[in-house]
């Protein structure tokens, strides 16, 4: 299991423009790290680069178990990691409850997960629902559901509160907590703060 997300060095560019350079950054489990940043500062890229969805220009992204080991970044990315971006991944054609189902079946997960992200995030009355019929708000909290349905280590989260009310962004709050108090990871990018305690990472950036 991921304990530590270990960033040396860290350079990423897009086209022609350098986002960072040389970013180094430990985080430990129990910990989450908010991304702030004006649009194009790179906090996208950041995410995807620990993901491994984009190779950086230089620097390494590496993870480490409770005693300090090194993991296989392919294992690790693979079986640890939850990347929830702007793009929820749903499948409009499917029911609330076949993608739920799909999604978590895909990643591995238990029941007692699947029937907790149902509770967690009011899918109870969305479920058979087709996907393309949800709102925003309604299909954020759909792909949320991933997160607790397959518990992985590390959370990699793009602006997941965006299309929440303050219900729900409460809901997804104490749902963060409870990942972190299980020595879950947290790196999220962010525009406005979240509703919980944080470390900040200011990328900077053009408005």
């Amino acid at each position: 299991m991921i304990h530590t997300l270990a960033l040396s060095g860290l350079t990423v560019s897009r086209g022609e423009r350098r986002l960072f350079d040389g970013l180094d950054l430990t985080l430990r489990s129990g910990e989450i790290l908010t991304l702030t940043g004006a649009n194009g500062a790179g906090k996208t890229s950041l995410l995807r680069a620990i993901a491994g969805l984009l190779r950086p220009d230089a620097g390494t992204v590496a993870f480490h178990d409770g005693d300090g080991n090194p993991l296989d970044p392919r294992e690790a990315r693979g079986r640890e990691t939850h990347f929830l971006g702007h793009f929820d991944g749903l499948k409009g054609g499917r029911t609330a409850r076949e993608e739920l189902g799909f999604q978590c079946d895909w990643l591995g997960h238990t029941q007692y997960g699947v029937d907790h992200a149902v509770q967690a995030f009011g899918l109870a009355p969305l479920m058979d629902l087709e996907v393309r019929r949800l709102s925003a708000g309604q299909r954020r909290r759909l792909a949320m559901g991933r997160l607790i349905g397959s518990p992985r280590a590390l959370w990699l989260l793009d602006e997941p509160m965006a299309p929440l009310d303050a219900r729900w962004r409460a809901a997804f709050a104490e749902q963060m907590q409870r990942h972190l108090d299980a020595d879950g990871l947290i790196v999220a990018a962010v525009h406005d703060p979240l509703p919980l305690p944080a470390r900040s990472l200011d990328l900077g950036g053009l408005t």
